[in-house]
């Protein structure tokens, strides 16, 4: 269980809140600290890539000469002009 510290005008906000929105306080601050943890963990590549991290498969060697095709690639634009 956490403890947390509000100043008077943060408190009176929430406290209006809750009375409008007909929600319990504890509502609104747990909805409130799940987006905002969201907004900052939603941002990490690795989660958002989970589904898809490992799903290919191949047969290997595929990718050992991508450097020397990359090169030859550039030497036949710089020949042709381009």
């Amino acid at each position: 269980m956490r403890s947390v510290r509000l100043d008077e005008a943060l408190e009176a906000r929430l406290e209006e809140a809750a009375r409008l929105s007909g929600e319990p306080v504890s509502n609104i601050i747990r909805q409130a600290l799940e987006e905002r943890c969201e907004h900052i963990l939603g941002r990490r590549l690795a989660p958002r890539l989970a589904d898809v991290t490992g799903v290919v498969r191949s047969h290997g060697g595929q990718a050992r000469r991508t450097g020397e095709a990359f090169i030859d690639t550039l030497r036949s634009r710089s020949k042709a002009g381009m």
